[in-house]
Formats: C-alpha cells, sequence, structure tokens
C-alpha cells in the first residue's frame, strides 16, 4: 500500500477562501482605493437608509422628535410603511380616485374637462396583466391614502406630511394628464375620492347604503414642479 500523499497545510487547490483576496490584491492602487470608496459609500448609505426608516416607525422618542422633519422629509411618501395588512377588519369600500383639469385656450377662453377616473386607468392597465408593475397597483391607491391621513375636512395640509402628500399627488395626476391637454395648458387640476361601501353577500341579512359618496378636494395651480422633470 502506497502512503498516503503529504499535504502542506493551507495549500488545498480546492479551497477557494482566499481567491477573493487574491483578486482585490491584483488590482491596481487606483482600483483598490476605488473599490474601498465604493464600499464605504453604499455602507453608509445602507446604515443611513436603516436609521431613518427605523425612526419613523419605532415609537416616539427624543432622537426621532427632535430630527422629524428630516426623518419625515427622506421617509415619505416613498419609503413609508403602514401595518394594514394586520389589521382586524379588512377594508369594506372602493375606493376610487378622479381628477378634472382647468385648461387655457390659446384663444383666451378656458375649459374645465370632466371628471376622469384615475384608478379604473390602473384597473384597466392591471387586468388581464399576469405580472403588473407595483405602481400600477399601488401608486395612486397610497398617495391617496397618504394626502387623506393628512388632510383635514376642508382640504387643508396638516403639517409637513400635508404639503409633501399634496405635492406628491398633484405630480401623480399631472403624469397622467400632461401639461398639454385638449389643445390647452393645464393651469389647475381637481381631485375627489368616489367611496362605494362593498354590497353585503346575498345570504346575508345585513343592510348598508351603497351609493357612492364624493370628497371634492380644492382646485390646485399647476407649476413647472408638478411637470415631469420639473425643477423645484
Amino acid at each position: 500500500m502506497e502512503p498516503a500523499a503529504r499535504q502542506v497545510p493551507g495549500t488545498d487547490s480546492s479551497a477557494g477562501g482566499t481567491d477573493g483576496m487574491r483578486g482585490i490584491a491584483a488590482l491596481s492602487l487606483p482600483a483598490r482605493v476605488f473599490v474601498a470608496i465604493a464600499v464605504a459609500v453604499v455602507t453608509v448609505g445602507v446604515a443611513f437608509h436603516v436609521a431613518m426608516v427605523f425612526l419613523q416607525t419605532a415609537p416616539d422618542n427624543t432622537i426621532s422628535k427632535r430630527h422629524a422633519d428630516v426623518v419625515d422629509a427622506y421617509v415619505y411618501p416613498e419609503f413609508e410603511r403602514n401595518w394594514k395588512l394586520f389589521a382586524p377588519n379588512p377594508l369594506q369600500q372602493n375606493v376610487a380616485v378622479h381628477a378634472r383639469a382647468r385648461i387655457a385656450k390659446d384663444d383666451g377662453t378656458t375649459q374645465t374637462t370632466g371628471w376622469v377616473n384615475l384608478t379604473a386607468m390602473d384597473g384597466k392597465a392591471i387586468h388581464g396583466n399576469p405580472a403588473p408593475s407595483h405602481t400600477q397597483q399601488n401608486e395612486l391607491r397610497r398617495a391617496w391614502e397618504f394626502y387623506a391621513d393628512y388632510h383635514d375636512d376642508n382640504g387643508l395640509p396638516v403639517g409637513l406630511r400635508g404639503r409633501l402628500s399634496e405635492q406628491y399627488l398633484k405630480r401623480i395626476v399631472m403624469m397622467r394628464f400632461g401639461a398639454e391637454l385638449n389643445g390647452g395648458s393645464v393651469e389647475r387640476i381637481q381631485v375627489r375620492s368616489a367611496v362605494t361601501p362593498v354590497a353585503p353577500p346575498a345570504w346575508s341579512e345585513e343592510k348598508a347604503d351603497i351609493k357612492t359618496q364624493y370628497a371634492v378636494q380644492p382646485w390646485w395651480q399647476v407649476t413647472s414642479a408638478d411637470l415631469p422633470g420639473g425643477a423645484e
């Protein structure tokens, strides 16, 4: 029987643990500096994002209260989180968002369009689509929930979140309408919600009024900041 082959520790060619180190070491000095800077920037960015989201979702504390404006400006509306998935009572109404525009014509006249059901447009895009986008499913719906949570019964914004939600909703509407509509320039827009209670099932003895209720918001002046790619 032949003796087993001797092997010097750390020279196993099957081990790949040092491949990555050799690969980095093989880079030039400028390349290694670039990689180090990139890793540092990504690490700081991820840490900052996690910290902001944590402060927004955690119970109120000294830090979150002191830096509330910074946290809210970063988190809302793109990174907002809510826990309605775990609510004990699911929604029992259908909420649609409608919008209309006031248009200035070249001849000096103005025109007010009819109400456009933006929610129905999203529903049409989703229906029959095996992989609808997150934007089609949630952008408008979440924008309206955000807006409704931070506006009073008169349509006035409540604090910074109210103003942010209004700007966000205006931009979504203008992405649908565009700066030019029906041969004129869009000067003002108006939105409303159409809330329709879900009818009880046929076998239920429950009685419910399923009449649609509308909540019309004030007219908003359109500025360049409300247009896609517009300046702040």
